[in-house]
């Protein structure tokens, strides 16, 4: 590789090393779940998206065992030439009966549902009004669009309003994420339909963080504020709390259709694997049946955060089961996340840019699986060493 370039990759990695931000990347040596094997060491599991333990659940791994066995390891094209497989049409019905919505495409993460879909609702003459706190695959997609993007402050819906009344032409699309996952707040999504429909406006919301969590049964944002009919565009992802891998629009018939022929990812790249769709349908089918996984993750949510509360931490102002534990400065967040793990407790620290400089916390991921035991042993790691660090005083 060029030397210039090699010099200013160096130079670039020591100084993340130096502002606490290089992110050191675990391997797991197992399966997803409350406690997990990293480096020959069984660890608390406190990072990992996996809400209700479906990554792991017997139901789902033999789902996807008896896939491999009906339709083989590998999809073997796009969709749109001969990549759909029965499996892909069974989701996407039962995925439209479990969100209530006319119809669903789905597709290979939803990082690429975002990138498939912005682009294709919009372009060059129109408008995006985008939440400043945003996933990146939100404002990658807005990016690709070549839409003018207009980012309002987050969360305010005033200021929104007002960038609504300055003169556009063309379509317009206010974009956001359902449930923040930086910080575990919901959007106000009634507030946001209602300026949508005030401005005549596309609306769609990103529930990568509410499908498993939020309204009955886990269904998300839009059954949280029974919303139904009345949101344009849900994206979707199932690698959190549904446990697999893939995303997903749903929507309208005609929504669907259209996507089916204008969403370059849809187009361009190879369909989901069958043994990952079969153990996707497992558990949508687990979650229509039973809520017990998602009442156990609010309960030991609730919890942690109350607990965490009466030791003297500050939790922000989260509205999930997501716990961000703010610390402040980059150093001391990874520091503490290294001597977490030293103790027994896996727990990333989050620093900049994916939040503000200054606002460095550790995000607690509480799951399903974990038992009472479990969070308190960690609650007395986080005690010990709060004091040790300085952080509690």
């Amino acid at each position: 590789m060029n030397s210039d370039f090699e010099i200013f990759m160096e130079a670039e990695l020591r100084k993340l090393e130096e502002e606490g931000l290089y992110n050191q990347i675990r391997s797991l040596q197992g399966p997803q779940g409350a406690w997990v094997k990293i480096n020959g060491k069984e660890v608390l599991n406190f990072s990992s998206n996996n809400y209700l333990g479906l990554a792991n659940h017997p139901e789902t791994v033999k789902a996807a065992k008896k896939a491999l066995d009906l339709y083989g390891i590998g999809p073997g094209a796009v969709r749109s030439i001969a990549g759909t497989m029965t499996l892909h049409q069974e989701l996407e019905e039962r995925l439209a009966h479990f969100k209530k919505v006319e119809a669903v495409l789905t597709f290979q993460s939803g990082f690429k549902a975002n990138l498939a879909v912005i682009p294709a609702l919009v372009g060059k003459s129109d408008t995006i009004y985008s939440d400043e706190l945003n996933h990146a695959s939100i404002i990658d997609g807005c990016r690709l669009s070549r839409a003018e993007i207009k980012v309002f402050p987050h969360g305010d819906l005033d200021s929104l309003q007002g960038l609504l009344q300055e003169k556009t032409n063309g379509r317009k699309l206010i974009v956001t994420d359902g449930v923040f996952s930086m910080d575990g707040d919901i959007a106000n999504l009634p507030g946001l339909v209602e300026l949508a429909e005030e401005y005549n406006c596309l609306i769609m919301v990103d529930d990568a963080h509410g499908e498993g969590v939020l309204g009955s049964h886990g269904r998300g944002i839009v059954d949280h504020f029974e919303l139904h009919g009345r949101v344009d565009v849900e994206i979707g992802t199932f690698s959190k709390a549904i446990g697999t891998v893939g995303g997903c629009a749903a929507g309208s018939e005609r929504l669907i259709s259209y996507l089916k022929q204008k969403a370059r990812p849809f187009l361009f790249s190879s369909a989901v694997t069958p043994p990952d769709v079969a153990a996707t349908i497992r558990s949508i089918e687990i979650l229509s049946k039973d809520d017990s996984l998602v009442k156990k993750l609010w309960s030991n949510g609730d919890y942690f955060k109350q607990q965490m509360k009466k030791t003297g931490f500050d939790v922000g102002e989260s509205q999930t089961p997501i716990t961000p534990v703010m610390i402040g400065e980059a150093q001391v967040a990874s520091a503490f996340s290294t001597r977490l793990f030293e103790e027994g407790v896996f727990a990333q620290s989050i620093g900049f840019p994916t939040v503000p400089r200054g606002k460095a916390r550790i995000r607690v991921m509480i799951s399903a699986t974990h038992s009472r035991d479990d969070i308190d042993f960690a609650l007395g790691k986080f005690k010990k060493l709060g004091e040790e660090l300085g952080i509690l005083r």
